[in-house]
């Protein structure tokens, strides 16, 4: 192996929730390994300024496309406005995610538990079948499912989240079958991250996670880059079926 197997020249990544936060940090990182890249999230103005800048700093195109990924005909026209431009799909992160706090399990919605669960399971379920039919129609790919490590160790506070990435897993090895031997699927399980959702933690609640973590530190968005960028390039090339915990440590186990 060497430095080139990571190279992403002339390939198209699409990046879901790709407006900040890790999503974000993957779009700088794959264009700086010489991907196009499309980046999507429900504020298509977030989209388009990190396009802009992409697309000062490099020589790859970055095009913004606004999408609510928990919306089924939304998933269907980015992968249709993907096809349009790129007639491929090389990389396909599904980034994207949501966990509002609530009270206490007891207050609960239906409409809670709909938005929650579409948005973390049922769109990367769409978008990662699209992907990877397109993947397979031309000359192969790899999906990356960004989940998190509450679905191998649920909590109270976060426990719909939990239950939506626990279907993320199984999508990820079910994905890894379907559309063997051509498309490559495999996700990625961050813990506490610094973005927006840490911003709303407690004081306590940061320093627990800290305590916890054996690198001594939450994590940060580009912590996730070079993860991403190897199961993206051909360096991970025998690997497919795969859920990696990028945790610093914090949810260890055999």
């Amino acid at each position: 192996m060497n430095e080139a197997s990571f190279d992403l020249t002339g390939k198209v990544a699409v990046i879901t929730g790709g407006s900040r936060g890790i999503g974000a940090a993957l779009v700088r990182g794959f264009a700086r390994a010489g991907a196009d890249v499309v980046i999507t999230s429900r504020k298509l103005d977030s989209c388009e300024a990190l396009a802009a800048e992409i697309r000062s700093e490099t020589t790859v195109q970055a095009t913004a496309v606004g999408c609510h990924v928990g919306k089924w005909d939304d998933c269907d026209r980015l992968m249709d406005t993907v096809e349009r431009l790129h007639g491929r799909c090389d990389v396909f992160v599904n980034n994207a995610g949501m966990s509002p706090l609530y009270p206490d399990l007891a207050s609960i919605s239906e409409d809670y538990w709909d938005k929650v669960t579409a948005v973390n399971l049922k769109g990367p379920f769409r978008l990662g079948v699209r992907a990877g039919t397109l993947m397979t129609a031309g000359g192969g790919g790899s999906i990356i499912n960004v989940g998190t490590i509450g679905s191998l160790r649920p909590g109270s506070t976060e426990l719909v989240y939990a239950c939506a990435k626990a279907g993320l897993n199984a999508l990820t090895i079910g994905l890894s079958e379907a559309f063997a031997p051509k498309v490559r699927v495999n996700a990625l399980l961050p813990a506490g991250v610094a973005t927006d959702v840490t911003k709303a933690w407690s004081e306590e609640t940061k320093r627990r996670a800290v305590i916890s973590t054996p690198l001594g530190r939450i994590g940060e968005p580009e912590d996730y880059v070079g993860p991403a960028l190897w199961l993206a390039s051909s360096a991970s090339g025998w690997v497919t079926g795969t859920v990696i915990r990028v945790d610093g440590g914090a949810c260890r186990q055999m």
